[in-house]
């Protein structure tokens, strides 16, 4: 087990994404809103590494946030 310990792994949780030109970025000042392509209903995407390996949902317990897997995302064979 202890070679497990030293493996790295990237976990990345999206919300959702949104396309946009970078001079519309630049321009975005504080408080600006970005559109993303979900609603509050539509599950999380985890990455693992830039796969994607599950999906969940947030949720909020004594004021601080968590992702619950709520669905492992099968590899094609």
């Amino acid at each position: 087990m202890n070679t497990l310990d030293t493996i790295e792994v990237d976990i990345t949780v999206e919300l959702g994404a949104a396309v946009m030109p970078v001079h519309h970025l630049l321009r975005m000042g504080r408080g600006a809103v970005i559109e993303l392509d979900t609603t509050e209903n539509d599950p999380l995407r985890v990455y693992a590494n830039n796969t994607l390996i599950a999906r969940g949902e947030v949720k909020v317990d004594d004021g601080r946030l968590s992702v619950e897997l709520t669905e492992k995302v099968r590899r094609p064979a």
